[in-house]
């Protein structure tokens, strides 16, 4: 649930159930259309956490797409070490530091509209992550996908606690889907370099 300011520049934004049998090809094809001319590093930066039902959507797209080994994507949160609010300003950190010239892709569960329960949306737009629970969050990525895995507009908490887990793996399955389909478009010959900060290691979270 995002307010928009009326003097704001138009967001571009795709949308689509995830039942659509062309979901996977549209909208790689339109998140590949926003990518940098200039190869970069890109980061999936996978936001949520496993001890609640519906924002576990972001720890498990982590974990599947770490298990297709991508070759051009950093994924970031699982279901093993998962980003949250409370370690996600670490998190970015660690990201800008241990990565040169970051392109983040920001995945994450939202609420929303009855009818609009099961689709996944990508933006050309940093995310705002815990918008739909007031929490103050830093605002994160270059572009972001959530998933809409429930209905908005009163006792949120108890929602997402409440949201089906298999339309949550589903859902992510697909996500999962879609940056498979991505990394294996990314064929160019770039190596890029990590470059690993002593002082901000790649390490697990407390969760």
């Amino acid at each position: 649930m995002y307010l928009k300011n009326r003097f704001e520049q138009p967001i571009e934004t795709f949308r689509m159930p995830y039942t659509d049998s062309e979901l996977s090809h549209l909208m790689c094809e339109k998140i590949l259309s926003w990518f940098p001319d200039a190869p970069r590093e890109y980061i999936i930066l996978c936001i949520g956490t496993d001890r609640s039902t519906g924002d576990a959507l972001g720890p498990l797209t982590g974990t599947f797409l770490k298990e297709t080994k991508p070759k051009h994507l950093h994924v970031y949160g699982t279901v093993h070490d998962p980003v949250h609010a409370v370690n996600m300003q670490e998190a970015i950190t660690i990201v800008k530091e241990n990565h040169r010239n970051p392109f983040i892709i920001a995945i994450d569960a939202c609420l929303g509209r009855n009818s609009s329960i099961g689709h996944i949306i990508t933006e050309k737009a940093p995310l705002k992550p815990g918008a739909a629970l007031n929490k103050a969050l830093p605002t994160i990525g270059d572009m972001n996908i959530t998933g809409v895995v429930n209905i908005s507009g009163f006792m949120e908490h108890s929602i997402l606690q409440n949201t089906r887990l298999s339309v949550v793996m589903d859902m992510a399955k697909k996500i999962t889907g879609i940056l498979s389909n991505i990394d294996q478009q990314l064929t160019y010959n770039y190596s890029p370099t990590v470059v690993i900060s002593k002082k901000h290691p790649v390490k697990k979270w407390t969760v």
